[in-house]
Order: C-alpha cells, then structure tokens, then sequence
C-alpha cells in the first residue's frame, strides 16, 4: 500500500489539509498526519484544532513515505519554512527520487528548503514572486505536476490536487473512481 506524510503545522489551512487526507484515504494510500511540533492538537489557520496522528520525530521511524504532502496556510507554511526537520525530509525525499506534493503557501518550503529548483508548480496567487524569485518557473494551472512535484492553488483546487496524488500513486483508474462518490465536479 502506498504511503503519505501530510505534515501539520500550527496555522495550517484546514480544508487543504483534511481535505488531501481523506481523499488519500479514500484511494487506498496509507496517511499519517504528522504534527511538526509533535502530538498534541494543532490551532489551524481558522482556529479549528486538528489532532495529528503522531509527532513528525514519531512518524519519520516509518519512512520513507511515497509522498510528502505540505499544506497551505500562511501561517503553517512559514513554520514549515523554519522547521530544520521539515527541510531535512524534504531534501531526503528529493534526494530519494520520491513525491514531494505541496499546495497554496505551502510550496514556499520547497523555496526555503532549496528542493525541486528549476521545477514547474503553482501556489497561491501572492506566493508567485517568491516562487519565481526561487527560480520556479510558474504555472497559473489548478494543479500542475512537474517530475515528482505536484503543486496546487489553494482550498478551492484541493479536490483536485489530491485526486492527482491518487492518480501518481494508484493509477488514474482508482483516481477516477473517487470523482462521483464524492460528488467532486471537475
């Protein structure tokens, strides 16, 4: 069975992390959502508090992963910008040839952590300078899949940004047979 890290971080945006968890869940990937700070609930972008499954330290002792997921948020993406641990797997999981998936301000830590450069994504509007400036080059698309970097827009696109993880980890097939259960108009 496939398996993902979504991390989770204080000020993470909530729909785009819960959203890409259940949709992974729902394709048959194994997730662990993993608070970067450790086990205890997380205050999201929304104040909605999410309880991780783990710690990151706890779930690294399981990897490698197939994917590592990075939400969005504005304030959960500037702690997976500063977080070392969160820098150190993301370059293991560049280096190891595995998908790094990332959405809205959350490819931003894929600028701070030096990983994937030259690579095409997307983000949420206003992080295009920091992207470009990064040396991304930069698509407007809802999702764009560049190698093993899939990046998305936001909480609107995170339907679909999921189903593309699916898609790279269990075939466009499993994919596909999601879309109409869950009502997704795409």
């Amino acid at each position: 069975m496939p398996s993902a890290l979504v991390l989770l971080a204080e000020g993470a945006e909530e729909m785009e992390t819960v959203i890409t968890v259940d949709v992974l869940r729902r394709g048959g990937i194994d997730v662990t959502l993993a608070g970067i700070d450790g086990s205890d609930p997380v205050v999201c972008s929304r104040q909605v508090k999410i309880v991780p499954d783990k710690s990151l330290d706890e779930a690294l002792k399981s990897g490698p992963y197939d994917v590592v997921v990075c939400p969005g948020g504005a304030g959960g993406a500037n702690n997976l910008c500063q977080s070392a641990a969160v820098g150190n797997l993301l370059q293991d999981q560049e280096k190891g040839g595995r998908y790094v998936a990332a959405i809205c301000a959350g490819p931003t830590a894929l600028k701070a952590h030096k990983i994937c450069g030259g690579k095409t994504v997307t983000s949420y509007p206003s992080m295009k300078d920091k992207m470009v400036e990064g040396g991304y080059k930069y698509s407007e698309d809802r999702v764009v899949n560049d190698g093993k970097v899939i990046t998305s827009r936001g909480p609107g696109t995170t339907f679909e940004f999921a189903l593309k993880i699916v898609e790279k980890l269990q075939g466009a097939e499993k994919a596909n047979s999601l879309v109409s259960p869950m009502l997704v108009k795409m």
